[in-house]
């Protein structure tokens, strides 16, 4: 396996300065060196690759895909980039942006060095550093082609004067920078991890001559630019800043500075419940550190959909025009209350993307009236009959003990002969009846409460819930398989995404992730305040990057009170009282966006580690849709 290669970030400063140095029009300069068509006399292209990609914002999906070639004229070997003039991708690309970004004949007699990275999870890019010390962007190859690239190079140009350096990996700190595998519907998202070691290494001097200094005016120039091309994210910002500062009148190196304070770096201080943890026990380093490295890819978060914006996805007659449009709006701000019960139906499977309101109304009608049969198989039972029918006594005392205990202190729940807390009860006693294989299970009631606080409708509440349980049923399965299987997923993306924590777990026989067993079982719902829980699941419920984006949650909130967890030396009993205590404190939209960059990240390897049928997948059809069996009485 390749040894992961760390980001210089001497070679972002210098592109950051390179704007402010005229770098436009030192690309002019390198285009009247070869005639302005490609295909100009003598000239011949040898090398040759599409979809080669820069970052010119934080936000990657924004991304700029052009085309790369290698032109050779004479003796004198070219390079370059034009991006393409229709991108597929959201960047808005103006024809300024164009010229910005275009590179143009630059001959590889003014190339110093092409640095060439290959993260562990990702695509391969290169940074080309010209004899000024300059620097273009990275840019990344999404179809492969790197080495080609480079092996074109060397055949057609003497490399006496060109260098093609690999950064080093120092071998105490991870070597694993990740970057996230291309999504299927090719919004690819890519981040550089940056490893501070090989920055510290490279600050202090570059191409013969010393970095700026701190009171050099050109520091805070090169950090402007930065915050609009913060492809090396905020944490390479705020160390780029930080090196700056030490690199002068410390009487010792960042490096070792680095090494000195190697325990403090890596402690994770989400919350105040994490301070103090450096000094009680080292911390493993975190291979994707949030407060260090600033999951921010994709789009930010915003506000729910309201009325207005709902509207515009629908046609004339109610139809949802474009789903995938209308599940990443849900995905990335959830929904206006008022609004959820006509979206959760639509969600849930209960409507179509694809029905009218003609064809939603009639289907009220027509599930109504199903459900009035259903529930009448249960009313129908005689207190004579009853006395002899033990597992329908069994399960409506359970309900009963269960519902007047569910969600109590919301006003809508709230008081003695709540008729809502009834409605719960019937429609938890009728499902039983639905599906009687699988009956009733405690935390059903916790699934059904914020469907029926949203729907208020007895029928509509009922066929929402029986379409989630169709994805969540086999969490109640008596063999717990369901739960087996998403713990055993969660175990393989730990070990993925942060070795080091799924090391420590093993080490101390958590291997089973059973302190993660309330979150996978109820979706969240008893760690979240109610509205919160209900802005979890109708994202969840868009299936937009994952149907499986509950585990990649999981895996942010373990990541994020990592530093705790491993600094206080958790053995099982600490950690279950620890991961149910954070009940009611987990920053929701934090662990959206952490979890959104963690899936992007893990990419195909991720998925992987997904056995098919895990909730809230559809199960495998073996002829039962459950496997539950009543115990014999």
């Amino acid at each position: 396996m390749q040894e992961a290669e760390l980001h210089d970030l001497s070679d972002d400063a210098d592109y950051a300065a390179s704007q402010q140095e005229g770098s436009a029009s030192t690309m002019r300069c390198y285009s009247s060196k070869l005639s302005t068509s490609s295909e100009a006399e003598g000239a011949e292209i040898v090398y040759l690759k599409d979809n080669v990609a820069i970052h010119p914002t934080q936000y990657a999906f924004e991304r700029i895909s052009g085309r790369l070639k290698l032109i050779k004229q004479g003796s004198a070997l070219f390079m370059t980039w034009i991006p393409y003039k229709r991108q597929s991708t959201n960047a808005k690309l103006s024809e300024k942006d164009r010229n910005l970004y275009t590179i143009r004949a630059v001959p590889f007699a003014d190339v110093r060095s092409i640095r060439r990275h290959t993260p562990a999870l990702g695509w391969q890019y290169i940074i080309v550093v010209l004899s000024s010390g300059l620097a273009f962007p990275p840019l990344y190859f999404y179809n492969g082609g790197v080495r080609e690239f480079l092996t074109t190079i060397k055949q057609h140009r003497t490399l006496s004067s060109l260098e093609l350096p690999r950064a080093v990996s120092i071998p105490s700190m991870p070597s694993t920078p990740v970057l996230p595998r291309e999504s299927t519907s090719h919004e690819n998202q890519e981040r550089t991890d940056v490893g501070i070691s090989d920055v510290s290494a490279s600050i202090p001097q570059y191409n013969g001559r010393r970095r700026q200094k701190f009171h050099d005016p050109a520091r805070d120039i090169s950090i402007q630019v930065l915050e609009k091309f913060s492809f090396v994210t905020k944490f390479a910002r705020e160390t780029t800043s930080q090196l700056f500062r030490e690199s002068h009148g410390n009487g010792f190196r960042p490096l070792e500075r680095r090494k000195s304070n190697q325990s403090d770096d890596y402690s994770h201080k989400p919350s105040d419940d994490a301070e103090g943890v450096a000094d009680q026990s080292p911390v493993a380093p975190d291979p994707v550190e949030f407060d260090k490295l600033s999951l921010v890819w994709g789009k930010p978060r915003q506000p729910p959909l309201g009325l207005e914006e709902w509207a515009t996805f629908l046609d004339s007659e109610g139809r949802v025009v474009d789903s995938k449009a209308l599940r990443k709006r849900i995905f990335y701000g959830g929904i206006e209350h008022k609004l959820r019960k006509e979206v959760w139906a639509i969600l849930l499977g209960y409507h179509t993307y694809e029905s009218t309101y003609a064809e939603r109304k009639h289907q009220r009608s027509i599930k109504k009236t199903e459900y009035e049969t259903i529930k009448s198989q249960w009313q129908s039972i005689s207190p004579a009959q009853a006395k002899r029918f033990t597992k329908f006594r069994e399960r409506k005392g359970l309900i009963e003990k269960d519902v007047v205990r569910t969600d109590r202190s919301l006003s809508f729940y709230d008081g003695d002969d709540n008729p809502n807390v009834n409605l719960l009860r019937d429609i938890l006693l009728t499902y039983s009846f639905y599906n009687f294989d699988l009956g009733y299970c405690q935390g059903m009631s916790d699934l059904l409460s914020p469907i029926l606080f949203v729907m208020e409708d007895e029928s509509e509440s009922f066929w929402c819930f029986v379409a989630l349980m169709e994805c969540l049923g086999p969490n109640f399965n008596r063999d717990q398989s369901g739960m087996h299987s998403q713990l055993f997923a969660l175990s393989k993306l730990v070990e993925l995404l942060d070795n080091p924590l799924h090391n420590y777990f093993k080490q101390n026989d958590c291997l089973n992730y059973f302190f993660c067993f309330r979150w996978m079982l109820i979706q969240f719902k008893r760690e979240l305040e109610y509205e919160k829980t209900m802005r979890l699941w109708e994202v969840l419920w868009t299936h937009y990057l994952s149907e499986h984006l509950h585990l990649y949650v999981s895996v942010a909130i373990l990541k994020r009170y990592r530093g705790k967890i491993i600094g206080e030396q958790m053995d099982f009993d600490t950690l279950i009282k620890f991961i149910y205590e954070l009940s009611g404190r987990i920053d929701l939209d934090a662990t959206l966006r952490d979890a959104e960059a963690l899936c992007i990240c893990a990419g195909e390897k991720g998925a992987d580690c997904i056995p098919p049928g895990t909730p809230p997948s559809l199960p495998v059809d073996n002829g039962l849709l459950y496997s539950q069996q009543d115990e014999v009485s």
